[in-house]
């Protein structure tokens, strides 16, 4: 049987690129397709095995190697253009458009879905405030875009034959805007490679991408507050220039940190604080991982994976008052988190339990749709 494995893009080592890993580890002989591939060689051996994708037109387009986004309205053009005659079996990674690619129904397409398009559905005006396209002609224009996308999102929806949410949240809003029915199967995480450390330092550590949805301003806008509690930010983005005029002298923007360098914050930190309402969180399962303690919002997939006062403190609220609320009752429980169960709570989501579970369920599907053993 013949598999291709199909990403939006390309361009940073996330937690979708970290699926698509597992998913060419799984099946090293299949063909990567996307939308547009920007990986160093370095990502590309990790990711792809060193292999180079099949891209779409957009790959070609003026500045696509540093303003692909910008190209967004073109994406479900691009992802309908791939051509896929004669494979077998199509697996998609997806959080914009991949799901919606075309296939023969005798093509067996499972979609894992990290999230329906984001911008499109849940924190639209925020993005749109964000990058100040909210208003005027820029604010008309780009919600006719969305507007589009979503449109063609709900056309797509039925065109996988099973989809996979990274959570039980996803599944919930694949359920709410989709009418489907997802499984659920967590992402891999690395717990592996992050030691359980004990001794604590005396400072709270959060780590993101700063886009507006991960909520960094709430958290340095909390500890703004706190000014006897040190805070280091790791992390860059569109919203750091924003972050930075708000930081008081207690706040530490450290900016990008190599793997190595991260691990090292987290396992030093008293606390992890994180106040995104995430698909899942990768980081968060990393810092617990590393015997850290997590301060998160109970929405999302961190209410999924952080079990309030005994592996971290969770919060109800996405607003500066919460964050403060929760950091000062985990001052007062500090000592009641032990560092080793937190860690060994971690393990449940490692990689291999992950490429397990998609491997079984590839096989599965496979089986009853072609009604014969197709993988191995």
């Amino acid at each position: 049987m013949k598999i291709a494995i199909v990403h939006e893009w390309f361009a940073e080592y996330a937690g979708s690129e970290r699926v698509v890993e597992s998913f060419t580890n799984l099946w090293p002989d299949a063909d990567v397709f996307a939308l547009v591939d920007l990986l160093n060689e370095d990502k590309r051996r990790i990711i792809l095995k060193s292999k180079r994708p099949i891209t779409s037109f957009i790959q070609k387009m003026p500045f696509a190697k540093t303003k692909h986004r910008y190209y967004l309205p073109l994406f479900p053009l691009a992802i309908e253009r791939f051509d896929f005659t004669g494979y077998d079996i199509i697996i998609s990674s997806s959080h914009a458009v991949t799901k919606g690619l075309k296939k023969t129904p005798n093509q067996l397409h499972i979609s894992y879905c990290h999230s329906p398009m984001r911008y499109a559905w849940d924190n639209t005006e925020l993005y749109l405030d964000q990058a100040n396209i909210s208003k005027g002609l820029k604010g008309f224009t780009a919600r006719k875009i969305i507007n589009y996308l979503r449109k063609w999102d709900l056309k797509t929806a039925s065109r996988p034959d099973f989809l996979i949410a990274n959570s039980k949240f996803i599944a919930g809003k694949i359920k709410r805007i989709y009418n489907r029915e997802a499984d659920v199967i967590y992402p891999p995480v690395d717990v592996n490679k992050f030691d359980c450390v004990k001794e604590k330092g005396d400072y709270f550590l959060t780590a993101s991408r700063m886009v507006p949805y991960k909520r960094v301003d709430l958290m340095v806008e909390a500890f703004s507050k706190m000014t006897d509690k040190k805070l280091k930010v790791v992390g860059q983005g569109s919203e750091f220039k924003n972050i930075k005029n708000n930081v008081t002298p207690n706040i530490e923007l450290l900016g990008y940190k190599n793997d190595k360098e991260l691990k090292t914050l987290l396992q030093k930190a008293r606390a992890f604080v994180f106040a995104a309402e995430e698909d899942f969180g990768i980081t968060v399962v990393e810092a617990m991982a590393c015997g850290t303690p997590v301060i998160a919002l109970n929405k999302g997939g961190t209410a999924e994976t952080v079990i309030d006062s005994k592996t971290g403190i969770l919060f109800n609220s996405q607003n500066v008052k919460s964050i403060k609320e929760a950091v000062l009752q985990f001052e007062d429980t500090a000592g009641l988190f032990n560092p080793q169960i937190i860690s060994d709570h971690a393990r449940q989501f490692n990689r291999e339990i992950f490429e397990g579970k998609i491997k079984e369920y590839v096989r599965e599907k496979s089986l009853n749709f072609f009604n014969k053993e197709v993988i191995h």
